[in-house]
């Protein structure tokens, strides 16, 4: 199923009996039972508007598209969403839609937020055939359900996104990236939170402890204009006077460097399953230890981490009691997402009843 307009995606849903595969540009590999529907069909740029920092697109639309649209005005989605391809050996072309329904926030979330935090309005078709509109295209209070956050991370398991409104901000002018050589996993993660308490705006900070030297490296970003960011860059050196500190100062090499990071590129071509743990920073060390992986990224100061561990391990175990979730996002045979406990899972259970009454949409991916 290829739905070309909204009001033909309405009638696909509200006919159908059987469980329906959403499927965007197929870039994170979530493959489910079911007919298959893609929202390629619904495409494009609706309204762009660079002075209000609005932009509408329809669901399908390519991520590139969106990218390219905004390069050219010098402006971008704040939020850094993370190219999957690489890290799940899959092809295709992301899209809004998608980038939406995972919420994909990439390492700029620790400063400015995620994916849900710039949406201002959805359109979506729900289990029933329903079209459904909430938000706008302006930020303001809500009332009731917040429906764009709800389906914002929500995997289209309460309704297929046919049109999303984002809030977008300029591109800085310059960056510039603190190197912090040589630190531990608990000592990176101390410094990570001494750099973004300090007041000079990080919007990265992220460590590797095998970096491509085969050493670790603790990265601090900083973005703005060009004054701002060599003074900042400059003052965030000296909170760590005595370590063994450098300062990228090409935009180009900072640019790449945080890409390395976003889609997780020390992760690609190698086996094993990959695990993204969301935690408390200050906890980071002590749980990524008990996961005993075969290789660590730590992103967000600390409140993510990316775990490369043994084929068929469920870290999830090894975690126990968790102040956060495991996801497994590369790999098979269990859950994509950790359970959750009984009175949220009922929670979960009931709005999905109430937007997917007839357990269609992308069933058994959140439980």
């Amino acid at each position: 199923m290829r739905p070309e307009t909204e009001a033909e995606l309405a009638d696909m849903i509200a006919s159908a009996s059987a469980p329906i595969c959403v499927k965007g540009g197929g870039t994170r590999g979530v493959n489910l039972n079911g007919d298959v529907l893609e929202t390629g069909g619904l495409s494009g740029i609706t309204l762009y508007e660079p002075g209000s920092l609005t932009l509408v697109a329809q669901a399908g639309t390519p991520l590139a598209e969106i990218e390219a649209a905004l390069d050219a005005e010098g402006q971008r989605l704040a939020f850094e969403p993370m190219d999957h391809r690489g890290l799940m050996g899959t092809s295709g072309a992301p899209t809004i839609g998608g980038v939406v329904a995972a919420n994909v926030s990439g390492p700029r979330r620790v400063s400015v937020g995620a994916c849900r935090d710039f949406m201002l309005g959805v359109r979506y078709v729900d289990g029933t055939g329903t079209i459904v509109k909430n938000g706008g295209r302006v930020m303001k209070n809500v009332t009731g359900y917040d429906l764009v956050k709800l389906m914002s991370g929500s995997w289209g398991t309460l309704g297929v996104l046919t049109e999303v409104s984002l809030k977008v901000l300029p591109k800085p002018e310059t960056s510039a990236c603190v190197l912090i050589d040589g630190l531990s996993d608990a000592d990176a993660v101390q410094a990570m939170a001494k750099a973004l308490g300090s007041p000079f705006e990080v919007s990265g900070a992220a460590h590797i402890p095998v970096g491509l030297d085969g050493h670790p490296v603790t990265m601090l970003r900083i973005e703005g204009f060009a004054g701002s960011v060599a003074y900042r860059a400059d003052q965030i050196a000296a909170l760590f006077g005595g370590l063994a500190v450098r300062v990228e100062r090409d935009a180009d090499a900072v640019a790449k460097g945080w890409r390395w990071v976003r889609d997780v590129e020390a992760f690609h071509g190698q086996s094993g399953d990959v695990w993204r743990i969301s935690c408390t920073p200050s906890e980071a060390a002590v749980l990524a230890a008990k996961v005993g992986a075969e290789a660590l990224l730590y992103d967000w100061g600390g409140g993510l981490i990316w775990a490369r561990v043994t084929e068929g391990t469920d870290v999830r175990t090894r975690l126990g009691l968790l102040d956060g979730h495991a996801t497994l996002v590369r790999g098979t045979g269990q859950a994509k997402f950790q359970p959750e406990p009984g009175p949220i899972a009922a929670l979960s259970r009931g709005l999905r009843q109430k937007f997917d009454p007839k357990s269609i949409l992308n069933t058994g991916l959140m439980g």
